[in-house]
């Protein structure tokens, strides 16, 4: 975390004093660079230490591929994958942060010693998420988001995609916080790659300082993303957290 974003600490996560590294496990068959690489729980929990032991500072477990095109797995097999790497690698003392948009699955993972929700739809593709994540004190990431991916449903449309995606964003931190998240457990993600093209990403990275202005930390998706690969080799870097 930045000097400028050290101020504004994310209750319940560790008060770091520069850009936070989060550490990445697919537990999936189908995800972008490492799909079916770790997705036996031994070798996500071991990916994860070996992460942490690399540099990173928490590490988030997905279960779910979010890529476009690709299809929902079911609420017993996401938990069948998560859940037990959440508890390996919390057991080992690793911060996780759980990577999901089912309210169950961030529940249990929760309960199994997950700090963070990390949830691409920021709440609106299960009801119940933003209910318990507010009963459960947890950070909760707010990304922006504009519908499931499936079927080349992309909807990458925008005037400004700056302000669209601000503006957007300051309406669903609005309806988190009524359904009763507090403000300082509110981290907002501008969604790279989400409904968005590589031209939309490097507009929005120019402009973090507009979605600081939103008054929460940042995470920022850009590291091994389509956006790095499509524009040559670079660092992905963020005012709060930064994906690897």
């Amino acid at each position: 975390m930045s000097k400028q974003t050290a101020r504004r600490h994310l209750a319940g996560l560790t008060a770091w004093d520069r850009c936070a590294v989060m550490g990445v496990v697919n537990v999936t068959p189908d995800s972008f660079s490492d799909g079916g690489r770790f997705f036996d729980t031994t070798a996500a929990i071991k990916h994860g230490l070996d992460l942490v032991a690399e540099g990173a500072d928490l590490v988030d477990v997905g279960g779910e591929s979010t890529r476009p095109g690709a299809t929902r797995v079911d609420e017993d097999e996401e938990l069948r994958r998560v859940v037990p790497v959440v508890r390996g690698l919390a057991s080992e003392g690793v911060t996780i942060s759980v990577d999901t948009m089912r309210a169950s699955v961030a529940e249990q993972a929760l309960a199994a010693g997950a700090a963070l929700v990390n949830d691409v739809s920021g709440g609106l593709a299960d009801p119940r998420m933003i209910p318990v994540v507010a009963d459960a004190g947890a950070p909760f990431v707010v990304m922006h988001w504009r519908g499931l991916l499936e079927g080349g449903n992309v909807k990458g449309t925008y005037t400004d995609v700056v302000t669209e995606v601000v503006d957007e964003l300051h309406a669903r931190v609005e309806a988190v916080l009524a359904g009763g998240v507090s403000p300082e457990r509110i981290v907002v993600d501008p969604g790279l790659g989400f409904s968005k093209d590589a031209e939309h990403d490097l507009v929005l990275l120019a402009h973090l300082d507009r979605l600081h202005a939103l008054g929460h930390p940042l995470l920022v998706a850009a590291s091994r993303k389509r956006l790095l690969g499509r524009r040559g080799p670079g660092r992905g870097s963020a005012c709060g957290l930064r994906r690897r």
